[in-house]
């Protein structure tokens, strides 16, 4: 793996439930993880999150998953 890191992507949420997917800005987001090889492929991305979530959330839910986010040992 090469690099890990996460981004807010602009979102058009319902009414009703923006609240949860305002950021630090007061803009509507998803909060995006994504992982890279060190030859810049992407080998994972998560979507979806609110955009009020912690960076910690996201990637503990992508270590989570079962066919998640995998974290191979250095040796």
């Amino acid at each position: 793996m090469g690099a890990i890191d996460g981004t807010h992507v602009p979102a058009n949420i319902p009414v009703k439930i923006q609240g949860k997917f305002r950021g630090r800005k007061e803009e509507t987001t998803q909060n995006v993880l994504a992982a890279i090889t060190f030859d810049l492929k992407f080998i994972y991305v998560l979507d979806g999150w609110k955009g009020s979530a912690h960076d910690s959330q996201v990637l503990g839910d992508a270590l989570s998953i079962p066919s998640g986010l995998k974290i191979s040992e250095c040796i």
